[in-house]
């Protein structure tokens, strides 16, 4: 019962990490994307 635990808890926190990666992607894609549009809206001044 102990061991089935173990395993259980060690595959969520592996899916959490891969989600927190994921996450930190889509962030970073989200904030280049701002940069860029920031950029041309200077350029257009």
């Amino acid at each position: 019962m102990i061991r089935t635990f173990l395993i259980g808890l060690t595959l969520l926190t592996l899916a959490a990490c891969e989600t927190a990666k994921g996450a930190g992607r889509d962030i970073r894609k989200a904030g280049d994307a701002i940069e860029d549009v920031a950029g041309d809206i200077q350029r257009k001044f």
